[in-house]
């Protein structure tokens, strides 16, 4: 019996999923994030050695595996591809490798083929679509620093930018306030500061606060309400150039994350201002994980010798 395995890799944790050549799920369990923008080298490699031994012991040894497909936040960085490689290797591993976005898992697992569109709010934001001519666009995706505008590190920084506000009087006093200083345990302004420029505080320590926004938006406070229609407006803006350059007004959009799966608020914007513009769009809630995605994508590479296509066209629906 041979097996195929995926890893879901987010800013926070990484789902790994494995099942048999036939699609059975065999196992499921998370660990540690492997993000190579958001962590350092030393964690991602820990993660990753606990990870290939819980596979190889799914499945009787890493021989048994025949494919491993490796879905990540920030495969993006050009040295990312062949580092992780390199310490899948060093593991023992010799089976099919691939290593992608996790926005091509989250569309794989997402909707019942792999054309379609994926919009993804989690710890960072992107959106990611491929027609049936197989033609691929994708938007967003270029980490905290520079993008991520609608995700949960986004909200989490303008929760804290607005208890920063009406601190000093800019905006009204607002209930994230107290809630912010509950969740960090500050007693003061200038302690969420030195939590935010602490070294060791890195973007999930600030997805973190992305909750409470469904929190305050549920007391109707004015600043939360602003916080998650800008969020949707943001998350708006990453699907249109997709849905457009693809033309896919009348396909399927998935949407994925933490932000789009868990706030109702920035859910229910967002769908109003889809709808509104492409009545035609088939909208569903992706499964919560995307590791499944990743086994869906390793299993049809290995059936396919490892993805060599002879073409750019999309793949058969899945069974």
């Amino acid at each position: 019996m041979k097996y195929v395995a995926g890893m879901d890799g987010g800013g926070t944790k990484t789902a790994v999923t494995v099942a048999d050549e036939t699609g059975r799920l065999v196992r499921s369990f998370a660990s540690g994030a492997i993000n190579y923008n958001g962590q350092d080298e030393a964690s991602i490699r820990h993660s990753l050695q606990e990870m290939m031994a819980q596979i190889a012991d799914a499945c009787g040894g890493l021989e048994h595996c025949a494919h491993l497909c490796i879905g990540a936040a920030g495969v993006s960085h050009p040295a990312v591809d062949s580092w992780l490689t390199a310490e899948v290797r060093a593991c023992g591993y010799e089976g099919g490798l691939t290593v992608t976005g996790d926005h091509e898992t989250a569309l794989y697992g997402a909707l019942d083929s792999p054309c379609g569109i994926v919009l993804i709010a989690g710890t960072g934001s992107i959106c990611f679509g491929r027609n049936e001519a197989g033609k691929t666009h994708r938007t967003g995706g270029g980490g905290h620093l520079v993008d991520d505008e609608g995700s949960g590190y986004s909200i989490g920084r303008e929760l804290i930018a607005a208890v920063l506000k009406a601190s000093d009087g800019r905006i009204p006093e607002t209930a994230i306030t107290d809630m912010v200083h509950k969740r960090l345990q500050a007693e003061s302004v200038q302690q969420i500061i030195g939590f935010v420029y602490d070294k060791s505080t890195n973007k999930k320590d600030i997805a973190a606060l992305a909750p409470i926004l469904s929190e305050a938006c549920a007391l109707e406070d004015r600043a939360a309400l602003a916080i998650a229609s800008a969020s949707a407006r943001a998350l708006f803006e990453l699907a249109v150039p997709v849905i457009t350059e693809l033309g896919l007004q009348d396909g399927s959009l998935a949407l994925a994350g933490g932000v789009l799966l868990n706030n109702a608020y920035v859910r229910t914007a967002l769908l109003e201002m889809l709808l509104q513009s492409y009545p035609g769009l088939r909208i569903v809630l992706a499964p919560k994980d995307a590791s499944i995605g990743a086994v869906r994508m390793a299993l049809q590479r290995w059936k396919d010798g490892d993805g060599k296509r002879q073409n750019g066209e999309c793949d058969q629906p899945f069974p």
